[in-house]
């Protein structure tokens, strides 16, 4: 009986971790955390990467840590304001944290939870609207809107047709306010277009907690569990794996390029 009870306590313990590491752990230098200690010695250009899970990356590849690693070096400082689960309304709820770091750059990846939770696309570009305007409105910082990456490598399939609204009205959203639009759904479709045909879009909470075991506990990349289920650019059709996060990182480290220090 001991030995049971044992057992499932370490089971129990095991799976609060996971859920920890894959759902609830914050990402690295939060709002929070950088407005507590400040900008690093010898940083220039503060850049907050506002959105959801993709930016979060407790279960997608850390695209904005690739981002620290090539730009820190040279006077970057990278401030990630990505949670889980949030849409375009949860956005405008915080946005106060993200004016608050006095950022010189804004990225922001949003939509594929607008997209799956049902919200009106009408509503999804009003959100997005109001949170360009308020960063315009009090702060100085230069602004990338980017797409919502695919809904599964189905490209021609009902989750991605759904989705192409709402990058309709990324990309509307930002030509309409004169900022710019990084086109994170098109560069990432060419990669899954280039292998063929996917299967079917089937994302679910149980997939996601797999991908999580895998690659918190079984030490996979994220590369290795997207080509194990049948995928190229995302693990669980939903999340990036390191060739997508690669890929937005690559688009952001172009655009911060081309964007002055203040």
């Amino acid at each position: 009986m001991t030995v049971a009870i044992t057992l499932i306590l370490l089971l129990v313990g095991g799976l609060s971790v996971l859920m920890y590491l894959a759902f609830r752990r914050p990402p690295v230098n939060p709002p929070k955390k950088f407005r507590t200690r400040g900008p690093r010695p010898g940083a220039h250009t503060v850049t907050v990467t506002f959105g959801d899970s993709l930016t979060h990356a407790s279960l997608s590849a850390d695209w904005v840590g690739a981002l620290r690693e090539r730009l820190g070096p040279g006077g970057h400082e990278f401030v990630n304001a990505g949670i889980n689960g949030h849409t375009t309304a949860d956005l405008l709820g915080r946005l106060e944290e993200v004016v608050a770091c006095q950022p010189d750059a804004v990225t922001i990846l949003i939509g594929t939870n607008d997209a799956r939770n049902g919200i009106p696309v009408t509503r999804f570009q009003t959100n997005l609207e109001q949170i360009v305007d308020q960063l315009q409105a009090h702060t100085t910082a230069r602004i990338a809107l980017l797409s919502a990456p695919p809904l599964g490598e189905d490209l021609d399939g009902p989750a991605n047709r759904e989705l192409a609204p709402y990058n309709a009205a990324i990309k509307q959203t930002a030509t309409c306010a004169g900022i710019t639009y990084l086109p994170a759904y098109e560069r990432i479709a060419e990669h899954i277009r280039s292998n063929g045909t996917a299967p079917r879009f089937a994302f679910s909470f149980g997939l996601a907690l797999r991908v999580a075991l895998q690659h918190y506990l079984l030490r996979r990349s994220l590369n290795d569990i997207a080509t194990g289920n049948g995928l190229t650019m995302l693990t669980d059709h939903i999340h990036l794996s390191d060739q997508a996060g690669t890929l937005i990182a690559d688009l952001v480290t172009g655009w911060l390029s081309r964007t002055p220090a203040r």
